[in-house]
């Protein structure tokens, strides 16, 4: 309940400061403001994927249940991140570049990894819970996560339009109140992704639990 309650402060705290702290852009007007919740649901989306990359390749290593449970939670929550981050980008592009979707690096790249780990969870679905099925798709979240480094260097490597928020760069270089907002608006998502981290490991586990009852009640009959 503490995660929940803390949750939610973070989340009217992070829309406070979105709407009535951080100033209005003075080029892109009130659209930029999507940007917050856009960045920080990236960089959660990388920690999902990071977590869901490590335990992944512990579990090739130590073929441990509990590296898999958390591989399989952590990819599905960065999942939906993922999701977030193609829905409100082309939101805040449509009115900034005049399209919908542009296929630069940034954007493909990010497809690419929505694609991937999409494969993931389908041949996770495919294979169920079985030994060979835990292997499979553990080589998949591992091979997956390289394609993270290639979005975060995409636009220095092949020169995207995409604009870099945190440096000094083209499209960088923010005021301190832009800087706080997306901080607290990191924190909000952060937490979020930590809640439904925890809420789906344990369906994880009591779904394994179930699982195995029902093969040693078989055996036993």
């Amino acid at each position: 309940m503490i995660l929940h309650a803390t949750t939610a402060v973070a989340f009217l705290s992070a829309l406070g400061a979105i709407f009535f702290y951080a100033p209005v852009e003075a080029n892109q007007g009130i659209v930029q403001k999507i940007f917050y919740i856009h960045v920080a649901s990236a960089f959660t989306m990388y920690i999902g994927f990071f977590i869901g990359f490590l335990c992944a390749l512990l579990y090739l290593l130590e073929k441990k249940l509990l590296w898999d449970e958390l591989a399989v939670t952590a990819i599905e929550v960065g999942f939906v991140f993922c999701t977030g981050v193609l829905l409100t980008g082309p939101i805040w592009a449509r009115p900034i570049w005049g399209a919908w979707w542009d296929w630069e690096p940034r954007l493909t790249t990010t497809l690419l990894l929505w694609l991937l780990y999409a494969s993931y969870l389908v041949l996770r679905g495919y294979f169920g819970i079985s030994p060979r099925g835990r292997t499979t798709t553990s080589i998949v979240a591992v091979l997956a996560f390289l394609d993270v480094p290639l979005i975060h260097f995409s636009v220095r490597l092949w020169r995207g339009i995409h604009p870099s928020v945190m440096g000094s760069g083209r499209g960088g270089g923010m005021p301190f109140s832009m800087q706080l907002t997306l901080a607290i608006s990191f924190l909000a998502t952060a937490l979020l992704f930590f809640l439904l981290l925890t809420i789906r490991f344990r369906l994880e586990i009591s779904a394994n639990r179930l699982v195995a009852l029902r093969l040693k009640r078989s055996e036993e009959s």
